[in-house]
């Protein structure tokens, strides 16, 4: 069994999200922040403001004049737009690899991840929840886990699938059986060695809601509803996909009907093309 001090130094050598993000998040957290307060904690990291600028000028966005700052960026796409590119950019090479032990190829991860990401933030803005840029983060990053666990779970690969095909274990279920913790919680422990906030680290650690009272948190029901309708189209369907559970219960915490499911799939469906391009930019 994998031991617990072995992942933290595992974790310890992981390439951390940028630091930007984390205050980004924090700034934007507060009520009280202004455009120019988000713009100031994005401007301060060069590198940060050269990739936010050149995907901001890119053919994607067709800006009628380029923008020059990150003040231009937030006046001409808005604060949320420029906020999601920041944390794209921020988890991109960090999820962008392939995930072996969870049957994912270079690029499925980060795929999924910007889809579940967008979807949470669709359910969000549906049922009027707060902290929708948390949401966002948490729904992109929430599966982090996985980058540490991927060596585990494939030198232990036939264990867990023995469980799950013999006796009805979820791949989650499975996984913290035979190697005493799962990605969910592994997660958490990076996002709290990160030192993003209690709330993200809570939807993190709670997102395949393993705990059903959390269910009565509207924004983890959000982003396990997200990680839902993923796998029911598909998205970055690895081997743990295939043994996924769908707690119905969700849908009726948040009192989401099966035509407003519908409704999220089309129109991240319409969107799916737009996300693609970006993603290839980002």
């Amino acid at each position: 069994m994998t031991t617990i001090q072995e992942l933290i130094k595992e974790i310890k050598n992981l390439k951390p999200i940028p630091a930007v993000a984390n205050q980004l998040l924090i700034v934007v957290d507060n009520p009280d922040s202004s455009m120019q307060d988000i713009a100031n904690v994005i401007q301060y990291d060069p590198i940060m403001t050269t990739n936010v600028l050149k995907t901001c000028n890119s053919a994607y966005f067709g800006l009628k004049h380029p923008a020059e700052s990150i003040k231009d960026a937030v006046n001409m796409l808005g604060t949320d737009q420029v906020i999601e590119l920041v944390l794209m950019k921020s988890g991109a090479k960090a999820l962008g690899g392939s995930q072996k032990g969870y049957g994912l190829e270079p690029g499925d991860m980060w795929r999924y991840s910007v889809s579940s990401a967008v979807i949470a933030k669709q359910v969000a803005i549906k049922l009027s929840l707060k902290n929708k840029n948390a949401i966002f983060t948490s729904a992109l990053v929430k599966d982090i886990g996985k980058i540490v666990l991927e060596k585990h779970v494939l030198r232990s690969s036939k264990k867990i699938q023995n469980l799950v095909e013999n006796e009805n274990f979820s791949f989650r279920e499975a996984e913290k059986k035979i190697l005493g913790i799962d990605h969910a919680e592994l997660g958490a422990m990076i996002a709290k060695m990160w030192k993003f906030s209690p709330r993200m680290v809570k939807i993190i650690r709670h997102h395949h809601l393993s705990d059903e009272t959390m269910i009565k948190d509207k924004e983890i029901a959000a982003v396990y509803l997200a990680d839902c309708i993923c796998m029911m189209m598909g998205s970055g369907v690895g081997s743990d996909g295939l043994s996924y559970r769908f707690k119905a219960r969700a849908m009726k915490e948040l009192n989401v009907s099966a035509d407003d499911l519908a409704m999220i799939i089309a129109e991240f469906g319409i969107n799916m093309q737009e996300i693609e391009e970006l993603l290839h930019i980002v």
